[in-house]
């Protein structure tokens, strides 16, 4: 096992990722910009190294000084978390070539699985079951329209290295099919540096399943059930839950041999995520690969009793994976506490924290970063934090978690609390009678 590690992220991810390390015996170092100067990382990291000015492109996102910091402090891995460059190929790359371990996949596979287009071949390939669509990227509005009549409409124009809905559009009609593909290549191009586009039919009102993977150095691949991720907003989580209220004994198994065999397909080494689109007839197709640690990822370790930032860590030093099957027990629901005003589209809502309480008791866990006097930086990602519950079945975590969110205190800024104390009372929600679009007829302030 590694002496000692650097921690390139921030916030809650951050300290989650100490925490684990500090019960293994491991060294940590934190870097931080000059806005994150007070953050709780940084208080409870051995180390701690300023790597640059507030923006991200100058701190969190500059690889020779992160890679600086590295060699300063003599750690001997990098662990990257999720989001800014966690899947980065070539800051995986830098990392090795720098003598460092980075605790996540190899450059290759990171490539291989950041490229939608290519993931898509990759898994039809090994025999996942894939929505129909354009071999690859579209050359021109010639080839998508080509595309769009032969599969059917509607379709959806999607961007090869997208994420969140950028560089996104949903296609209705024949005579707006060029308009929105040069919308898309426009956005993605702007958002990734990468105007390539694909298309694929569109789905209507499907599920969003995601299933835990985890590959070790020699040759296993295991996964550890599957994650419920349909409450979306603009294609963004808002919570997650495990195990799903919709999937069966039988498709769980099938999926997850599904996502093994795409896995093994390239020898995938570390924590991943496969995430599926589950259709109203049960059947399940392969939408995209995150090589990372999810931000969701705290209800998987809840139902399947393993810390998972461990087994990060137990991997990319070597170590073997259990091949043994674990199955979920109970039920766990995970809220992303976010700062924003969900009365004004959820606008962002820095600022200083006057008061916070955390909620606890029984089969409660809150992940966050944050505390009173904690000023929010306006620089970043807006989640505060993760209240997860854990229940012998879903309705005991959905009752714990409404208890838990009256108890919730943040004052100083607008947070996302209000939305799900009036979601965990929606009865729809209850009857887990909802798909990826359900927050289009939801309205929170009625159901609160």
């Amino acid at each position: 096992m590694f002496s000692k590690i650097l921690i390139a992220n921030r916030g809650e991810i951050a300290l989650r990722i100490i925490r684990t390390c500090r019960e293994m015996g491991v060294k940590t170092v934190a870097v931080y910009s000059e806005a994150d100067r007070h953050s709780l990382h940084v208080k409870f990291a051995d180390e701690a190294v300023c790597i640059g000015p507030p923006p991200g492109r100058e701190s969190y996102l500059n690889i020779p000084r992160i890679i600086s910091a590295a060699h300063l402090t003599g750690a001997e891995a990098i662990h990257p978390g999720y989001g800014f460059l966690a899947e980065n190929a070539e800051f995986s790359d830098i990392c090795a070539a720098s003598g460092f371990t980075f605790i996540g996949p190899k450059p290759e596979m990171i490539e291989a699985m950041g490229d939608k287009a290519r993931a898509k071949e990759t898994m039809k390939a090994a025999g996942v079951p894939v929505v129909q669509g354009s071999d690859g990227v579209i050359k021109n509005v010639d080839e998508a329209r080509q595309v769009a009549e032969t599969i059917g409409l509607p379709v959806i124009i999607k961007a090869v290295a997208g994420g969140g809905g950028r560089g996104m559009r949903i296609v209705h009609n024949i005579d707006e099919l060029a308009q929105n593909v040069v919308m898309a290549q426009t956005e993605a191009a702007a958002a990734f540096n990468n105007g390539d586009v694909y298309i694929e039919k569109y789905i209507d009102r499907p599920r969003h399943i995601e299933i835990q993977l985890f590959g070790d150095t020699h040759g296993t691949v295991v996964h550890y059930s599957e994650r419920e991720c349909s409450i979306q907003r603009r294609h963004q989580k808002l919570l997650e839950e495990s195990p799903s209220p919709v999937v069966s004994e039988e498709t769980r198994a099938a999926m997850g041999a599904a996502s093994i065999k795409g896995a093994s397909s390239v020898g995938y080494v570390g924590a991943g995520t496969i995430e599926f689109l589950l259709d109203k007839d049960n059947k399940f197709y392969f939408m995209e690969m995150n090589t990372r640690i999810q931000v969701e990822h705290p209800v998987t370790e809840q139902v399947i009793g393993l810390d998972l930032i461990r087994q990060q860590l137990h991997v990319a030093a070597g170590g073997r994976l259990s091949k043994r099957p674990r199955k979920p027990e109970g039920h766990a629901i995970e809220c992303r506490i976010n700062a924003e005003d969900p009365e004004k589209d959820f606008r962002p809502s820095p600022g200083q924290i006057t008061s916070f309480h955390a909620p606890g008791g029984y089969g409660v866990r809150l992940d966050s970063h944050v505390y009173s006097g904690y000023h929010i930086p306006p620089y970043y990602d807006s989640l505060i934090g993760k209240l997860i519950t854990y229940g012998a079945d879903r309705a005991e975590a959905i009752d714990r978690m409404k208890s838990c969110l009256d108890e919730m205190v943040v004052e100083g800024v607008k947070t996302t609390i209000p939305f799900h104390r009036a979601l965990m009372r929606d009865e729809r929600f209850r009857a887990g009678e909802f798909d990826t679009h359900f927050l289009e007829s939801f309205n929170w302030k009625k159901s609160g």
